[in-house]
């Protein structure tokens, strides 16, 4: 099996775990993974992460054009702006529309510069600081433009009203991350009220440091 066809049937099988997991439903959320020779698949829009077809994805050169499959993901600029600003650092980026990071982010609590609060290490490790952005329309180009303002800092952001976004350095980073911070979110909002004993500076200094995470304001 070629590099490309592998891909294809790693972001697909993905794809269906996260909706038979209920971190994604219907035909929301998009995948999309850096292939070797520069180019990306993308999972089409409209489509739903239960049955995707690997011969249907989307796919672009290295010059950003697509060259085959159905039409893209109609969030093509946000997943854009991730491999713009983290070059070599940016393998594939997942977007969902998971139950809990929605609920968190409507919430005024929530910090806008590290929406998820430090109460397990592997979130640090995984995520460092996820930035909450404003709200934006579906597919509007915008939100390409707040993620290049981040000049690359956060591998994760969290759009409100709408859903987590999470780049890796390939495929299956991306996925753990994006689940990590599902589960994180979750957490947070079972302690609501519950004055959870969160990391101190000491202990998210040793995790940053032990595991160079990005941990960038």
């Amino acid at each position: 099996m070629s590099a490309e066809a592998a891909l294809r049937e790693a972001i697909c099988g993905f794809a269906k775990s996260l909706f038979e997991r209920g971190l994604t439903s219907g035909a929301s959320g998009n995948i999309s993974a850096r292939l070797p020779d520069g180019g990306l698949l993308v999972t089409p829009t409209g489509s739903s992460f239960r049955d995707l077809d690997p011969a249907r994805l989307s796919r672009f050169d290295a010059a950003g054009t697509l060259v085959e499959g159905d039409r893209p993901t109609k969030e093509m600029a946000l997943h854009g702006a991730f491999y713009e600003t983290r070059p070599g650092r940016t393998g594939a980026v997942v977007h969902l529309h998971s139950t809990h990071s929605v609920a968190l982010s409507l919430l005024p609590e929530t910090d806008p510069e590290n929406a998820l609060p430090p109460l397990t290490a592997y979130a640090v490790m995984k995520l460092g600081k996820v930035k909450l952005l404003p709200y934006f329309r579906p597919g509007d180009p915008a939100m390409g433009d707040a993620v290049r303002g981040l000049a690359g800092k956060r591998s994760a952001v969290l759009l409100a009203n709408h859903g987590p976004v999470v780049a890796g350095k390939d495929l299956e980073a991306a996925v753990y991350a994006m689940e990590e911070l599902e589960e994180t979110a979750r957490l947070a909002l079972l302690l609501r009220g519950c004055n959870p004993r969160l990391l101190t500076g000491a202990q998210i200094a040793d995790v940053v440091t032990t595991f160079d995470v990005e941990w960038k304001d």
